[in-house]
């Protein structure tokens, strides 16, 4: 049974995932607690946000490095700076490799209920394939595309009038809960994968 107490949270913009971390492990009886934030550029609000907490920083950038897989390397090198117990990718926008995925389980989430709308464009298949429903998924990350073992998901009703932005705003809200509460979870009840299903407490 692993446990996700220390966390690294990659970002690439804004950082409203990492915000809700951030507070939510102000409380120590959350469970987990946010020790560094990297990213693969400078001069985003994550980053900002990370620094007015007090958290240490990293910057990985693809473009400081002569191929991906030098980058990979570097980045899972700055990730173990930082002994986490898991990494959440939090609007991270790059594909993370096998070595950090080797090392350690990768938190990820996708504006749709996978396995439907996987990929870049979520919301926006979504809407197009006229569901009523979709939602948002917490999965572990693996080398696919949104392929990894799912933790959890919740579902967004689809209104009359909704467009991209207006749906994809409702799933971020209802996301940024569902990621909040599953990490916790995974802190303080431990987890363990059998198969492609994973169990959050209740196992040995």
């Amino acid at each position: 049974m692993s446990k996700a107490g220390r966390l690294v949270v990659l970002v690439s913009g804004s950082g409203t995932n990492l915000q809700a971390l951030l507070d939510a492990s102000a409380d120590a009886a959350y469970g987990a607690r946010v020790v560094a934030v990297g990213a693969d550029r400078d001069g985003i609000e994550g980053l900002s946000r990370a620094e007015r907490a007090q958290v240490p920083t990293f910057v990985e950038k693809l473009r400081d490095h002569p191929d991906r897989r030098a980058w990979d390397k570097a980045l899972a090198a700055r990730i173990a700076e930082h002994e986490p117990d898991l990494v959440v990718s939090a609007g991270f926008m790059k594909i993370i490799g096998a070595p950090t995925l080797e090392a350690y389980p990768v938190l990820n989430t996708h504006p749709a209920l996978l396995p439907s709308f996987p990929g870049a464009h979520g919301v926006r298949d979504a809407l197009a394939h006229g569901v009523k429903v979709t939602g948002c998924t917490v999965m572990l990350a693996d080398a696919g595309v949104d392929t990894g073992p799912i933790v959890a998901q919740e579902t967004v009703r689809v209104l009359d009038g909704d467009d991209e932005a207006t749906l994809h705003e409702r799933i971020k809200t209802v996301e940024r809960e569902l990621l909040v509460d599953i990490v916790g979870r995974m802190a303080r009840e431990g987890w363990a994968v059998n198969g492609r299903t994973v169990i959050i407490g209740g196992a040995s």
